[in-house]
């Protein structure tokens, strides 16, 4: 807890500065690959401080480095920089300026936040030894993700990265708390395609058609004994579909219809198995009626695995600083995140940051909606909170 006096000041006086950026990029939001002025802006922050940083890493990703006083371990702090494809709606006085472009997923919060860590540990250089990496990564939203980019151009290296921590908004916690749990938090996610192919016609002949559209019903119905018939259950697993086109009419039948899904899981070996016993049940059901089937499923992120001794270090970090109230244990989420690629790479360390206020009821809706907000006292613990652990990191790394 030594440093936490340090911090805590010099979060009061970078605090406003944060609010600023963070409304600064939800009123300029940019989707996956088009952070162009996103980047910029942060350079030009980072100029002002008078922090190193490379620019064009993985695309539009910036990497900075703050140096201790003294040689020692890397600590790598991450914060994604894309909005989404969402018209907000909020009303708010910085709203997005970029019709159908908006900060639904609190990524203008994520880059404000390490932003204020990063002015926090430039001025406690002479505290803490060893490197702390910055890296602001573009493409997170959007297939297949700008972390595996940024670690194919050496993002790890140079110096070597230790242990990597990343930070996401929640707003089912509370302002000033966050929440975290060790080993596997977060699933991997696929995209499922599928093209039934029979014959179509007219509704009233349906002797003389092969119908897609019976036959894709059916393998919509079948494919759900996936999870619940083949998979364990030791290892949670989602198979949803979320989009069935089958462009007829009241008394025409298509010759095609097309289904989309996804699936998420908490296992390789299974998560492959999956994607075969979805293509053996999709393809042999549609040949069993005369009709066929095309199988494509799109492999993404693989499942995000928190590192259980540095997540420890973590908890007991945030109840040092923030209070064993405002330290929350959380369940595992179905949801996705490209910060798994890091932690499959190397120790991680993803939590969450509570951003609602009971009192104001802010923010009223969930993540990936038009009316979308912060309780903007949040980027206190945001900016606070990934500083104070950075360097409790690194005091334990240096010292082993």
């Amino acid at each position: 807890m030594q440093h936490k006096q340090q911090i805590q000041i010099l979060t009061e006086v970078v605090f406003p500065e944060i609010v600023k950026f963070r409304r600064h990029f939800h009123q300029h939001p940019e989707l996956s690959g088009q952070e162009v002025q996103t980047a910029a802006f942060i350079a030009s922050v980072l100029n002002k401080w008078n922090i190193p940083y490379q620019t064009g890493v993985g695309g539009h990703g910036i990497v900075a480095i703050i140096n201790g006083n003294n040689p020692g371990k890397c600590v790598a702090l991450r914060a994604d920089m894309d909005a989404l494809p969402v018209q907000e709606k909020t009303n708010l006085d910085f709203c997005s300026k970029d019709p159908d472009v908006m900060h639904a997923c609190g990524h203008d919060a994520h880059i404000a936040s390490l932003l204020g860590s990063a002015y926090i540990l430039n001025n406690m250089k002479p505290e803490f030894s060893g490197s702390v990496k910055l890296i602001f990564q573009p493409s997170e939203e959007t297939f297949p993700g700008g972390a595996i980019k940024m670690i194919e151009e050496n993002v790890l290296k140079n110096p070597d990265v230790d242990v990597i921590v990343g930070q996401h908004v929640l707003p089912q916690l509370k302002t000033g708390a966050v929440g975290m749990k060790a080993g596997r938090y977060m699933a991997s996610t696929d995209e499922i395609y599928l093209t039934v192919t029979g014959r179509g016609g007219h509704g009233a002949t349906p002797e003389l058609n092969i119908d897609p559209v019976v036959i894709a019903a059916q393998i919509v119905v079948a494919l759900q004994q996936i999870p619940s018939r083949f998979a364990s259950p030791s290892i949670p697993t989602v198979l949803s579909f979320g989009r069935f086109i089958a462009d007829g009419r009241t008394n025409i039948i298509p010759d095609k219809v097309t289904i989309d899904g996804t699936i998420r899981t908490f296992d390789e070996d299974w998560r492959n198995r999956a994607h075969v016993l979805i293509e053996q049940i999709a393809t042999g059901i549609a040949a069993s009626f005369g009709a066929s089937c095309q199988v494509f499923i799109h492999k993404g992120y693989p499942f995000l695995v928190n590192n259980e001794k540095f997540t420890t270090l973590a908890r007991n970090a945030a109840v040092q600083f923030l209070g064993e109230d405002n330290t929350i244990d959380l369940p595992v989420r179905m949801t996705a995140e490209d910060f798994a690629y890091y932690s499959q790479q190397i120790p991680g360390v993803y939590y969450r940051l509570g951003v609602s206020d009971p009192v104001s009821g802010l923010p009223d809706s969930n993540l990936h909606t038009a009316t979308f907000d912060i309780d903007e006292n949040a980027l206190n613990t945001g900016a606070s909170f990934m500083a104070y652990l950075a360097v409790d990191i690194l005091d334990h790394l240096n010292a082993n």
